[in-house]
């Protein structure tokens, strides 16, 4: 029995290592209200699959905020039989702000999602998230936002406990359940319950909105690696999640990020293509602006589905060692463009299992151009780069069958 446990981290572990979630954020209504059916769900992963320049791995995930169908009391939502018939995978969202009466029903639709789904279901789910910046929303922050009603920390403990009871014999029984905030939330240690009850933390994290530092868009990597690094440090070792990111490419500007295509492509470039393929994304957003465009706006193409998207998001080896992108000055509005010196070496996914949350630390050397070095490890398996310049390499050179060969031994004490 010891053994086969210890096999099921190993599967879990090779997993981890060798493929990543990429996806989107996908709502269950238009921007008019109008609640999205199976056939909207289905042109949209479609649409996210074929996308035009998308990294190696291609966007074949969805991360959805509730269970519940729009329009309905507590059906299941229609985008997990249009997952079904796409092959998206999906983060699977309760939303838990609108008190327990609300949350019963996303619960029943959870239920019923199983018992008409089955396998089916099973088989494409990455995770489980109980709420979305519910710690936030009730935050001092959040308040002063005048952000919707949040939830309190050991209420969201206590629908993690009863989603795991939903689960439980079931064909989800093996997903992992967590919760997704802001990082300002996970650091926060009177959400400690939180952490403690969830198997993945979820991270949100948008330098675009913290106008209370210095957040132009040459400041928009280091802010975003601060933070991510900052929700690491409080995770307890469980794996971190990249749930929500993105810069607006039109809008009002806050502090001192200027919406634009170009500055959005910077941080694309920056900030997501390091991120993909090694760790698990669902970026915002493929499209926010059907039929209307909100502002901001994060979509990467407009209001019509299209393939091709605003800007181009392939992350090249040539792009990622030699990159020229331009910024817009937030003071002048005069585009500049920054060269950047960096590569980046990942084993490369080739199979998605999501049949345990086990981790596995796998130190790599982190060597950046300014030359600063240090060494890190991930809980997913995956490097992460800390440095104080604009570029960073890391390097994890070794094979997938050395790889495997030091995994087994680290597992079995060998």
């Amino acid at each position: 029995m010891y053994h086969l446990s210890r096999l099921a981290a190993l599967a879990a572990t090779l997993s981890t290592v060798m493929g990543a979630y990429q996806g989107f954020n996908y709502g269950s209504s238009f921007t008019n209200g109008a609640a999205k059916q199976q056939s909207d769900f289905e042109a949209e992963f479609r649409t996210a699959q074929g996308l035009v320049g998308a990294p190696a791995g291609g966007f074949t995930s969805a991360r959805l905020y509730t269970m519940i169908q729009g329009g309905t009391a507590n059906a299941p939502i229609s985008a997990i039989p249009a997952a079904i018939a796409t092959r998206t995978s999906l983060l699977l969202g309760l939303w838990a702000s609108a008190g327990d009466a609300a949350f019963a029903n996303e619960l029943q639709a959870l239920s019923s999602a199983i018992q008409q789904y089955g396998a089916a279901l099973g088989g494409l789910v990455a995770g489980i998230s109980v709420g979305s910046e519910d710690l936030y929303r009730i935050s001092p922050t959040g308040i002063e936002n005048k952000e919707n009603p949040g939830a309190a920390p050991l209420t969201i403990a206590h629908y993690i406990k009863q989603v795991r009871d939903i689960i439980a014999n079931t064909a989800l029984s093996g997903a992992p359940v967590g919760h997704v905030d802001t990082w300002t939330a996970w650091v926060n240690s009177s959400n400690q319950v939180v952490v403690d009850a969830s198997d993945f933390l979820g991270f949100d994290g948008y330098p675009y909105f913290q106008k209370t530092q210095q957040n132009d868009i040459g400041h928009s990597k280091s802010l975003f690696d601060d933070a991510l690094g900052a929700t690491k440090a409080a995770s307890q070792g469980k794996p971190v999640w990249v749930t929500e990111t993105g810069f607006p490419l039109s809008g009002k500007t806050m502090g001192q990020a200027v919406p634009s295509i170009a500055n959005a492509k910077y941080y694309w470039d920056q900030v997501g293509c390091p991120l993909f393929g090694s760790t698990n994304v669902w970026w915002y957003t493929m499209q926010d602006s059907a039929p209307t465009t909100p502002n901001p706006s994060f979509g990467l193409i407009g209001n019509t589905l299209t393939t091709t998207p605003l800007f181009d998001l392939s992350c090249n080896s040539s792009k990622l060692g030699q990159t020229s992108s331009s910024w817009i000055s937030p003071s002048s509005g005069i585009s500049f463009a920054l060269s950047q010196t960096a590569q980046s070496t990942f084993l490369k996914p080739s199979s998605i299992s999501t049949m345990s949350t086990a981790t596995f630390l796998m130190p790599v050397s982190i060597v950046a151009p300014n030359g600063t070095m240090s060494v890190a490890s991930s809980p997913s398996g995956t490097s992460t780069a800390v440095s104080t310049g604009r570029a960073s390499s890391v390097m994890a050179s070794m094979g997938d069958a050395v790889a495997v060969v030091m995994m087994v031994m680290a597992l079995f004490g060998l």
